[in-house]
């Protein structure tokens, strides 16, 4: 057995996937600068006018249902695997009533404390959240800040819209402005009266605004006023107020600056200001505090006892929290003891909380890492959930029974009712960040995904409650091979590529003969060749070849991008990967400088062939499986001024390119897929949607109904049961049974239907045609070539079923399209030969 620690491999007993040595502060950053990189490139900011102007166009469509494809999207999980929680807060008489803010899944609201959740918020701008509060003294009052304001995140791309309020439990939403405040550490309500709330605003994180600092409303939101203002690099990441004398409120302020390339999370500038007329006047608290630069802060007051302050200070270096206490409303503080570091990166600005029990001035809990109580105002501390998943992020304390806890985490939420010495999760809520997803081609109720925080996952039934991790790290590209199930494939950060050879149960090495010196992506594509599996190529800044299942590889390009030195993120690298169905001599490449690379000699000489393309980063390729000179490349980037296209098509292997994409929302564009079913079909997965177009992109329509407002990262095609796989960042996982394109036939009868079994064949596999009436039918089948192979029938036929024997001559695997013209409709059906008897 192997198991992956950095980029080596070693032997060792474990049982399942490579273990990834602890994640460190720069893991915990990339996804945010991946994301935002895509997004921002060339410009290296995104003009978030623009971005609300997208989400606002994408919010119009998916309304009007005029608009959109008419099937509805299936949810297939996971929700016994959670994503991140940023907040968890509980209607203050009855916690049965519960809300919980999903890093990019929006909120979740349940009515019976948590053994089913309904999202609430999927109306909005934006699914990023920062914080959730409740009025106490009127707990059908709502309000939500968007952004999330932890500083590592991959939601971090997609700053906030503003901030929003509800009037009836979370049942409907107004927008209430403050859309360019970026991220929310914290709104907090005034405890008498549900209009006078404040916002703790952290600003855009990669770049420099003054829309942050501490702002204050007086009349339910309809108006703000900034009530605190540092430095237009300084923003507000936590509140607390004093529940006696609700006029003292106390704020934490954080130095932070953060680019693609570079970051700085301390300052001089970080530090905790009091106010004791209600945000009129502020005052910085010195006495005791550190003088030295500090980074994220965290506050909390007592509720038993007012004047008690505790203060959660992540050093300059971020490799320890320092607990500050006062017991004078702030006036002078004492350090008191640092919970443990716990085998923590030095990433504590990614927790930096605080909390008091509401019975107990001396009994507070620390969230980093892990979690730890304090049972003497700090002076030692005991973990607490132990076992639960890493990276702490909200905890929700009962004021009427504090041994009740809600914990909430990179892996979802927790439940105490022991003050945190036993725990259970919460196994039914849906909001994994996924990367990618796959289908197993030959058991299409096993799907797979790479995703954030919770590595690769996948279900072997289709169930949303029984998925399970078999490979750990940040989940990325994930393969099934089609001819052969037990060979799987799947990688975690910056191209840790492990090879199955028993359908995902154990993993070797599968990166022998690459040369990790070379910069790899974050992501680092990996694909199989779509006529021969057991050929497959992965991207550094060259593109390497593999001819027996990645036991071994070879370079088989140049160079194809440049690095860039001194950036916290790996750029410079290869993207994506395509090969022609037709001729896998032709090989396509994009990169993150926005080049588009192809071979037409497997890889013997490279051309540049991004003459007319924007200079945008290359997210996928796509080539016609008939035709190896017709391909399809997508790129990111949302809008910065003048319009740029997203979907460009190649007719001649990239001697020029044709926009194809002028009817879509101006949002990224991350994946593309050919539906070889109905062959003339394109479907676009985009951070605003789902699209779909019948005629090579003069129109796009968006596809499907009741799919959330959220990014979707990654698409897979099952051909025999025509569905679509979407991965998305923050809801899960969906799937969508696709019809024929709206407007492709308007004929009153139905289409006819085609299937095959079995479906991989060996020797032979039976094509099953049904026809709703008598009709003229032309059932061929095709290699990938585009050559005739088979005629099974040409003539009329009768209503009902028909079934025809496809029996490829020869002992080689490889896929066929079985192409059917009934009554002047047609539809195909991609047949995969596994080879031999």
């Amino acid at each position: 057995m192997i198991c992956f620690l950095g980029s080596l491999f070693v032997l060792t007993g474990c049982k399942k996937a490579f273990e990834p040595e602890a994640e460190s502060a720069e893991d915990l950053l990339v996804p945010g600068d991946w994301l935002f990189r895509q997004r921002s490139y060339p410009h290296g900011a995104v003009n978030h006018d623009l971005y609300l102007e997208a989400m606002r166009q994408w919010r119009a469509l998916s309304d009007n249902p005029a608009g959109r494809h008419d099937k509805s999207w299936t949810p297939v999980g996971p929700v016994n695997t959670g994503g991140r929680i940023v907040d968890v807060e509980a209607h203050p008489q009855n916690r049965n009533i519960l809300y919980i803010g999903s890093a990019s899944g929006g909120i979740f609201r349940s009515l019976n404390g948590g053994s089913s959740w309904t999202p609430v918020f999927d109306n909005a701008l934006t699914l990023s959240i920062g914080d959730i509060a409740v009025a106490p003294s009127a707990p059908q009052v709502l309000y939500v800040g968007t952004g999330e304001a932890n500083a590592g995140g991959g939601s971090l791309a997609y700053d906030g819209a503003g901030i929003y309020k509800s009037v009836n439990g979370g049942n409907t939403w107004t927008e209430l402005g403050l859309y360019d405040c970026g991220s929310v550490g914290k709104v907090l309500v005034h405890p008498h009266d549900p209009n006078t709330v404040y916002v703790a605003a952290m600003g855009h994180l990669f770049r420099n605004n003054s829309t942050r600092g501490v702002f204050k409303s007086t009349d339910g939101g309809l108006h703000w006023e900034q009530s605190l203002f540092v430095s237009d690099s300084t923003g507000a990441v936590d509140l607390a107020i004093d529940p006696v004398h609700p006029d003292t409120i106390y704020a934490a302020m954080w130095e932070r600056l953060r680019r693609p390339e570079r970051r700085q999370y301390a300052g001089y500038s970080s530090g905790i200001y009091r106010s004791f007329n209600g945000g009129q006047t502020w005052t910085r608290l010195t006495n005791g505090l550190p003088v030295q630069p500090v980074s994220r802060i965290g506050l909390a007051v007592s509720p038993v006892n007012p004047a008690v302050v505790y203060a959660y200070i992540v050093n300059e270096a971020a490799s320890l929290a320092l607990i500050y206490r006062s017991g004078d409303h702030g006036n002078t503080w004492s350090q008191q003891a640092s919970p443990p570091a716990d085998g923590s990166p030095a990433s504590w600005w990614w927790f930096g909380k605080i909390f008091a029990d509401p019975t107990d001035e001396n009994t507070i809990y620390s969230i980093g890492f892990l979690t730890h109580k304090s049972t003497n105002g700090g002076a030692s501390w005991e973990p607490v959930f132990p076992g639960a998943h890493v990276d702490q992020h909200t905890l929700y304390i009962d004021p009427a029974d504090p041994d009740f806890l809600l914990l909430g985490n990179d892996g979802g939420l927790y439940q105490s009712e022991d003050g945190g010495s036993s725990w259970a999760h919460f196994a039914n809520i849906p909001n994994i960040q996924f990367y990618t997803c796959e289908v197993d081609f030959q058991f299409p109720n096993r799907y797979y995904g790479g995703c954030q925080d919770n590595g690769t996952i996948r279900t072997l039934t289709g169930q949303t409650n029984d998925w399970s991790e078999i490979f750990g790290g940040d989940g990325f590209v994930v393969l099934v091979d089609p001819s052969d199930n037990n060979y799987v494939y799947s990688e975690y950060q910056y191209g840790a590529l492990g090879r199955s050879v028993d359908g995902g149960e154990n993993y070797l090495s599968g990166i022998v003969g690459i040369n990790f010196s070379e910069p790899r992506n974050w992501k680092t594509p990996v694909v199989l060749d779509p006529s021969n599996p057991s050929r497959m190529y992965y991207g550094t800044n060259r593109v390497y070849r593999s001819t027996n299942r990645a036991e071994s590889w070879s370079a088989i390009s140049p160079p194809l991008a440049q690095p860039v030195p001194g950036a916290n993120l790996v750029y410079g690298t290869v993207t994506t990967i395509a090969v022609a169905p037709s001729d896998g001599n032709y090989i396509y490449a994009g990169t993150d400088d926005g080049h588009v690379w192809r071979t037409a000699n497997g890889g013997n000489n490279w051309e540049d062939i991004s003459a007319g393309l924007p200079q945008r980063w290359v997210t996928s390729l796509a080539v016609d499986p008939l035709d190896a000179q017709r391909a399809y490349v997508t790129l990111s980037g949302y809008r910065w001024d003048e319009y740029q296209p997203h979907v460009l098509r190649t007719d001649n292997a990239g001697a020029s390119w044709q926009d194809i994409g002028t009817s879509l929302p101006e949002v990224p564009v991350n994946d593309i897929v050919i539906d070889v079913v109905f062959g003339n079909r394109l479907i676009v997965a985009t951070d605003a949607g789902v699209y779909a177009t019948a005629n090579e992109g003069a129109n796009w329509e968006l596809l499907g109904a009741a799919l959330p407002r959220v990014v979707v990262t990654d698409l897979t095609l099952h051909p025999p049961t025509h569905t679509l796989i979407a991965a998305t960042y923050g809801r899960s996982m969906y799937t969508l049974e696709l019809e024929e394109p709206v407007g492709a036939a308007n004929a009153v009868a139905l289409s006819a239907g085609i299937s095959a079994g079995p479906n991989p064949f060996r020797s032979e596999t039976g094509v099953e045609i049904q026809l709703p009436e008598r009709m003229k039918v032309d059932l061929r089948v095709f290699d990938l070539s585009g050559r005739e192979t088979a005629i099974l029938f040409n003539g009329l036929l009768p209503e009902g079923k028909h079934r025809f024997v496809f029996a490829p001559v020869g002992e080689a695997r490889g896929s066929y399209v079985a192409r059917l013209n009934a009554g002047g409709r047609v539809r195909s059906l991609l047949l995969l030969r596994q080879g031999g008897d």
